[in-house]
């Protein structure tokens, strides 16, 4: 069974990577932080690499153990948690690669099994709800500061509970974690409704050059490196904002594009049947049936018209 492979391989490793995706979410972010706690339990010394970390997650425990880069030229294990594809680890492939052995736990649908051995279920809303059943099976105990990173992950992956891939046994699940003593109403004050200054300021620009196209059933705006600049933004001050053209009545499909140094990273968020995930796959990217996205290497106008193109598509 692949848990136990896991398990050995875990046991076996002296040195362990853990990594996830570029600009990672709550859900990256939670599980990796969980996974970390949880190894630390099993006497293992793991490094939890992210670049970027968003300052919305500082409230999490053991934030203070993230590293930026590998510190092992080869690890023994490495654990990609959240990452659909090797791809979407960016700097990070390689490190994964070069790795003795490779593990990827997820649940994207579109999870391309790149590890030596993959635990992906595409059923669960969040990364970080996979884990719980992974650490009963290790029979490593759930505390109060694994379950605070794991809600986290669900809380943020479910848009508070609210997206259609929230199961009967995500609450549950929630359920168990708040009678360990982790405070739900607090982290879903902090990962859905406090905003940094920086955040507030480019929802406003964002909000201001929304458009609606094919009868409202778009929206689409965009956030440019000199918006970055000029609020002074730090690492996912840009989170949530895709969400504001969702909440429209009348949207279907939400598309809000984010300038790079590589062009335009594209977020998209849809209602009720366009599978944004397909959207995405086209320009190399990918996510879940209503949350997707995807890197475009164009200026603003050209992203503008490829992606919303390529949406109208998928439109009733």
């Amino acid at each position: 069974m692949t848990l136990d492979n896991i398990l050995e391989e875990i046991e076996k490793a002296d040195s362990i990577a853990i990594l996830t995706h570029e600009n990672p979410d709550g859900d990256a972010v939670g599980s990796s932080l969980a996974m970390y706690i949880a190894l630390k339990t099993m006497g293992k010394n793991p490094d939890i690499i992210i670049p970027e970390m968003p300052r919305i997650y500082e409230f999490l425990p053991e934030t203070d153990k993230i590293i930026k880069e590998a510190r092992v030229e080869q690890y023994d294990l490495a654990i990609a948690l959240d990452a659909a594809t090797l791809k979407m680890l960016n700097g990070f492939a390689k490190c994964y690669e070069e790795a003795k052995v490779k593990v990827t736990i997820d649940h994207h649908g579109t999870n391309t099994m790149f590890g030596d051995y993959n635990y992906i279920n595409p059923a669960a809303p969040a990364c970080a709800q996979i884990l719980i059943t992974i650490f009963e099976y290790f029979k490593v105990e759930i505390t109060k500061e694994i379950g605070t990173c794991i809600l986290t992950g669900i809380i943020t992956d479910t848009g508070g509970f609210q997206y259609q891939s929230t199961t009967a046994e995500t609450f549950d699940f929630a359920a168990g974690l708040l009678r360990k003593g982790v405070n739900v109403s607090e982290i879903y004050k902090k990962v859905m409704n406090t905003k940094s200054k920086s955040n507030f300021e480019l929802r406003k620009r964002a909000i201001d050059r929304m458009e609606f196209l094919e009868d409202g059933k778009i929206s689409f705006t965009y956030i440019t490196k000199k918006d970055f600049e000029e609020v002074i933004s730090e690492s996912g001050d840009h989170e949530g904002i895709v969400e504001e053209g969702r909440n429209i009545e009348g949207v279907e499909v939400s598309i809000f594009l984010r300038e790079t140094d590589k062009g335009f990273k594209a977020s998209l968020r849809s209602n009720e049947y366009v599978n944004v995930s397909d959207i995405c796959l086209m320009f190399g990217g990918g996510g879940h049936v209503h949350a997707a996205g995807c890197n475009i290497q164009m200026p603003l106008e050209q992203a503008k018209e490829k992606i919303i193109n390529q949406t109208k598509m998928y439109l009733k």
